[in-house]
């Protein structure tokens, strides 16, 4: 059985109650890289957006490089992901129609409380990366060409650096997204690259602080990529565009990224990046 009819059957499974119980509801599958899942965004969007248009909205959890291999098979209508060059391969090949900028935040490199390499205060991540591999410090790779792993391979890159040596560490369950790698590098008191909103959901379950930040490098864009209706016409093209047409409004989904995260942490984790969020230019 297929992934796509492996979760519509899951999916009438699920109880439905009032307005929506009376209709069968349309259904929209998204894979999303595994970081907004895990912050609880993803969930946030959907119920509000089913709430309001009785689409309902399922996702899958996936790397970025995952993600869009489970669009190539039409497996699902949407993805949401974070990796511009693995996004830019996938609609040039003709399996989405487009890149739609949602929401940013950003990647910090985060460490054990004692600093082995003294990184803290660091501005400069290309300077931290090179103080790593010169302290021999350990440090833990996701590994898995999720977007947060292309993202760091992209930071050793344009520091003209090759991650090497003893201290480098591929985490070999990182597939399971970026929770389970920071425990790991947590356990192992060792420096890592991860998005701020994940390293904010578990702070209280570790010993890891945020010691190198601020650097426009270290950007975390986030897009939406409805698959290509042309390639896959039993794609559910038309609610993946409600949906997109909802997530980038100014006054729906941009709206609740824009406070997201603010009463819990006292500052959002993410920012609105669609430019139908934009105020027009006179």
């Amino acid at each position: 059985m297929s992934l796509r009819k492996t979760l519509q059957a899951l999916l009438v499974l699920l109880p439905m109650s009032g307005l929506f119980a009376q209709a069968p509801m349309r259904v929209l599958l998204m894979a999303s890289t595994i970081g907004p899942i895990e912050s609880g965004i993803v969930e946030l969007l959907e119920a509000q957006f089913e709430q309001e248009t009785g689409i309902r909205v399922r996702h899958v959890g996936a790397g970025t490089g995952m993600a869009l291999d489970l669009a190539r098979q039409g497996s699902v209508d949407l993805v949401l992901v974070h990796a511009k060059n693995l996004e830019e391969k996938f609609v040039a090949e003709g399996f989405g129609t487009e890149r739609i900028p949602l929401m940013y935040n950003d990647f910090v490199i985060v460490g054990p409380a004692s600093d082995p390499a003294g990184l803290r205060g660091m501005k400069q991540v290309g300077q931290a990366l090179q103080r790593i591999l010169e302290k021999r410090a350990p440090f833990v790779s996701r590994g898995d060409k999720s977007g947060t792993h292309m993202a760091e391979l992209e930071l050793w890159a344009k520091a003209g650096l090759k991650p090497s040596g003893p201290g480098y560490q591929v985490f070999e369950r990182g597939a399971e997204g970026n929770t389970a790698t920071l425990l790991h590098a947590n356990a192992k008191a060792a420096y890592t690259i991860v998005d701020r909103a994940s390293y904010l959901g578990i702070r209280g379950r570790l010993g890891l602080e945020v010691l190198v930040e601020g650097d426009e490098a270290l950007l975390n864009h986030i897009s939406l990529i409805p698959v290509n209706p042309a390639k896959f016409p039993r794609a559910n093209h038309r609610e993946a565009m409600a949906f997109v047409a909802w997530l980038t409004n100014a006054g729906k989904g941009q709206k609740l990224i824009a406070t997201f995260g603010q009463e819990t942490f006292g500052t959002p984790l993410f920012t609105p990046e669609a430019v139908a969020s934009k105020p027009a230019i006179h």
